[in-house]
């Protein structure tokens, strides 16, 4: 029998294999839905800077099976909205979306939204609604569609214009799907708490089944600035994206070309890589052609090693005329080449201590709080920062053990907590030498933000074991709990003294009793001072 070849759409794959993308069962499913459209809410409202208002409400429709049941899901915002010829194909076309670009961004993949409906549009086919307006114009766009799984298109039912009286801007997504929230009750509040807390400038209102309102409020509207699209590093291309940007770029030589499509690469740079790895040919008037190792670089300008003249360069190649084996050896010179700058971090939003501590301490309120961000690191040409809190005490949960809070572009990371390389790192430091120990009331909160982060899952349920970042939280966390652990040294030494002092608080009056009767003295000696004096020496 002859095998059979077909194709099929992402959208089809996705149906086929939803488990990839977090959807593998009943409760799991709705938690995520839920989280990647408000993920892609609170990134609507921070690309305009605004103190997003997020509004998430799940009633109940009817029962599906003995376990699980028909919910409605609402989401409403405050971003910036979809443009109308966007709504369509933004909700109902797999793998289409605004986050493909080189820029740090919760979604990665463009995919968790559409997903969300494609799930609920599977499991109870019905058609999903999408109103949205940019608040650019008099008009709200209002969409019901569904996805043609087959051809991977959006398919719109209904189509309304409205107009817009309130000159309201935002995003309203709306769609029934099959789920058992009640087993995932927990972890969509723990998810809600989580968000407050790394988005610290964010009202988020949950209505649950059952009508309980949980509000969230913001505690400050001071928010990092958006981060910016960048471009790619050297370290980190490979020869299909090198191929790519040659087709694209309108750079004649292979030294323009290096300057404008890469990050931190300027004219001396550019021609010390072109020099070093042979692809530009360099001449002496006194000793003609030069071998790369023969030219020296002094104050940016190119010298002959032998005679110290200012050295020429023959004409740089057009990229464009390069050949394939030219762009491979090209790549891998790229990967070789040490004088590159690292990627610097100004496409980056990391939160800044200042806003950690204040999502954190209004969502545990701890007796102790100590963070501490991390300069900016790299991996693969990817910049990343890493922030580390360290909290004790007060509102921290007490487990019996550390409770660690993980997030990537500021979005919880509550799956799979044995698998990511922080709570690897936790439970390979030696927590004696800090005078910490497991059944402490302590919550570690560490945060990665970057342009990539290296997710192992599609699900994005935790951050995978890089070296580089690895040893950023490492240090991190090595900070923090040096200065935990000479806050619970002074804490110990006070714990100490008011002891000693309620010993002498307790005795001395009768001995000063007994002293006066000894010596035959009416007048009982004054004890103030002495414990004045003592309380003194103790907090010295």
């Amino acid at each position: 029998m002859a095998q059979t070849f077909e194709e099929i759409s992402s959208s089809d794959f996705f149906y086929r294999n939803r488990d990839i993308a977090g959807f593998s069962n009943p409760s799991r499913a709705i938690f995520v839905a839920i989280r990647e459209i408000v993920e892609n809410s609170l990134d609507a409202a921070e690309s305009l800077k605004i103190p997003p208002d997020i509004f998430v409400r799940l009633s109940f429709e009817s029962q599906a099976t003995k376990e699980t049941q028909v919910y409605k899901l609402r989401v409403e915002d405050n971003g910036c909205g979809i443009p109308p010829r966007f709504i369509p194909s933004a909700f109902g076309q797999i793998l289409y979306g605004s986050k493909y670009k080189l820029k740090q961004t919760r979604g990665t993949f463009g995919l968790g939204g559409k997903m969300s409906l494609l799930y609920g549009q599977i499991t109870t086919h019905q058609a999903a609604s999408v109103t949205s307006s940019t608040g650019e114009t008099n008009k709200i766009y209002s969409f019901k569609l569904m996805i043609d799984i087959q051809r991977n298109r959006p398919i719109i039912l209904d189509r309304k214009v409205m107009i817009n009286k309130d000159n309201w801007r935002g995003t309203i997504v709306e769609f029934t799907l099959e789920g058992d929230y009640l087993r995932s009750m927990s972890k969509i509040l723990e998810y809600f708490k989580q968000t407050a807390m790394v988005n610290p400038y964010a009202n988020l209102t949950f209505i649950d089944p059952k009508g309980r309102l949980y509000k969230f409020t913001r505690a400050t509207t001071e928010m990092p600035d958006p981060p910016k699209e960048t471009l790619p590093h050297p370290y980190g291309v490979d020869v299909e994206l090198l191929q790519r940007l040659i087709a694209m770029t309108e750079c004649t030589t292979l030294q323009e070309f290096l300057k404008h499509q890469f990050l931190r690469v300027g004219d001396i740079t550019a021609q010390k890589f072109l020099v070093s790895s042979g692809l530009t040919l360099v001449s002496c008037p006194q000793h003609g052609r030069l071998q790369p190792t023969d030219v020296n670089w002094v104050d940016g300008k190119a010298r002959c090693a032998l005679c110290g003249k200012e050295t020429k360069f023959a004409p740089p190649k057009n990229p464009k005329k390069l050949n394939h084996q030219e762009i491979v050896r090209l790549t891998q010179n790229l990967k070789k080449f040490k004088d590159f700058l690292p990627p610097d971090a100004n496409c980056l939003s990391p939160l800044g201590e200042d806003l950690l501590k204040a999502g954190v301490m209004k969502e545990l309120n701890p007796e102790y709080l100590v963070v501490h961000q991390r300069k900016p690191s790299t991996y693969a040409g990817h910049p990343f920062v890493v922030e580390l809190g360290i909290a004790y005490g007060g509102g921290v949960p007490k487990t019996g053990g550390f409770v660690l809070y993980r997030f990537a572009n500021r979005i919880p990371l509550l799956y799979d907590e044995a698998s990511d390389v922080s709570f690897r790192v936790i439970n390979s430091m030696n927590w004696r030498r800090y005078k910490v120990s497991p059944d402490m009331p302590v919550a570690i909160v560490v945060h990665l933000c970057s342009t990539k982060v290296p997710y192992k899952t599609v699900g994005k349920e935790f951050i995978a074991d890089r070296a580089e970042v690895r040893r950023e939280i490492a240090n991190a966390l090595r900070e923090v709990a040096r200065q935990l652990g000479h806050f619970l040294t002074r804490k110990e030494h006070v714990n100490t003294e008011k002891k000693r002092l309620s010993v002498f608080s307790k005795y001395l009056p009768k001995i000063a009793q007994f002293s006066a009767k000894l010596a035959g003295q009416e007048r009982v000696p004054d004890i103030d001072k002495l414990l004045k004096s003592v309380q003194k020496y103790g907090s010295e």
